[in-house]
């Protein structure tokens, strides 16, 4: 990709509208401070002093996190939350992001927010280390009326952007946002939109889901084809391509260590190696940069391969990122490519 194509594709960024239907969480980070370790007198146990809370959008909220850091003009977060402290800390922390409109951001009382409570500790010259997560999820089915609100923006949302994301981040089916109600409409509104760029994503299975554009890891590919194997590159090559012709629409793979694939219906693969390590890294997040830079590039105008080269270049960035989800900038990208940003790139707008 040359400066010309990357500032062409980029500089329509602000001006893009992409909405995320998906399970918005809140990611909480309890710093701790070692040196300050009690006992406690009551019950004999160590006790963990908290020395600085964090708070971001977490789940499909790190898609939004990216999406955000790219300078995507409007971003519409279609999810919900409780009436509850973490749901205050999610509303708060999702107004402060520029270009995130929360209109359609529910809350719930039925509801509790989605809470992943992530306490790291925080040693001198050392990579934070986490401990046990303490998770707050709803193990119940979403309530019909709250599925009624959402499929009701969705449709109304749909001839408004320019993308659509869907993630589903919850283990138990039917407990989060992407309800079989809602991607029964999602089919219809895809069938009716064939151009529009709609994008899937499942921690569980895309089995069941619309015939969209689907996103995965070579795990979840070989689960879905009900491969018993850890697939070779030649095999997730065939049934990627199978997939999209299946589908009518690019099919991307993340690889890991092996970079990202994509596959178009006309039977076109692409593979493009990961970037080389610069350093310690966490994978946390990669995937979800992945996802919003393949969104961000496809709804701008780029070809297969040229979103594969953008997402390819920001899980890099990502994975360089410690103790955090971190995110991946127009700018980051364009330095990791080696300078491409021809001219300055338009900063995030924040829509009107």
């Amino acid at each position: 990709m040359n400066a010309t194509r990357f500032q062409a594709i980029t500089a329509r960024y602000p001006h893009l509208r992409i909405a995320l239907v998906g399970d918005v969480c809140l990611d909480r980070y309890l710093e701790i401070d070692p040196a300050k370790q009690e006992i406690s007198i009551e019950t004999g146990l160590p006790v963990h002093n908290v020395v600085r809370v964090r708070s971001q959008p977490g789940a499909a909220g790190t898609i939004l996190n990216n999406l955000v850091a790219l300078g995507i003009g409007t971003i519409y977060p279609v999810s919900f939350c409780g009436e509850d402290g973490e749901g205050f800390e999610l509303r708060r922390a999702l107004e402060m992001k520029a270009g995130v409109r929360l209109d359609y951001f529910l809350q719930a009382a039925d509801r509790r927010t989605f809470t992943y409570c992530k306490p790291l500790v925080m040693e001198p010259g050392r990579p934070p280390r986490e401990l046990s997560r303490l998770d707050s999820k709803n193990w119940t089915p979403t309530p019909a009326a709250l599925q009624d609100r959402l499929i009701a923006i969705v449709r109304a949302l749909t001839g408004r952007v320019d993308a659509i994301i869907l993630m589903d981040q919850v283990d138990t089916p039917e407990t989060g946002v992407v309800t079989a109600r809602l991607l029964d409409a999602v089919r219809d509104l895809a069938h009716a939109r064939p151009s529009l760029f709609i994008i899937a994503d499942s921690r569980r299975s895309l089995r069941g889901f619309p015939p969209v554009c689907f996103k995965m890891n070579a795990a979840e590919l070989a689960a879905f084809t009900g491969t018993p194997h850890v697939l070779t590159l030649e095999e997730i090559q065939f049934h990627a391509a199978q997939l999209a012709r299946t589908n009518g629409r690019p099919v991307f793979v993340s690889l890991a260590e092996r970079g990202l694939l994509g596959a178009s219906p006309d039977g076109a693969v692409e593979h493009q190696p990961a970037l080389p390590v610069r350093g310690e890294i966490d994978i946390v997040g990669a995937g979800d940069a992945v996802t919003a830079n393949l969104t961000a590039a496809m709804a701008a105008g780029a070809t297969l391969g040229e979103a594969l080269t953008l997402a390819n270049a920001a899980a890099s960035v990502v994975i360089h990122q410690l103790g955090t989800t971190g995110t991946a900038s127009v700018r980051q990208i364009a330095e990791l490519m080696g300078g491409l940003e021809a001219r300055p790139h338009v900063g995030p707008r924040t829509a009107s």
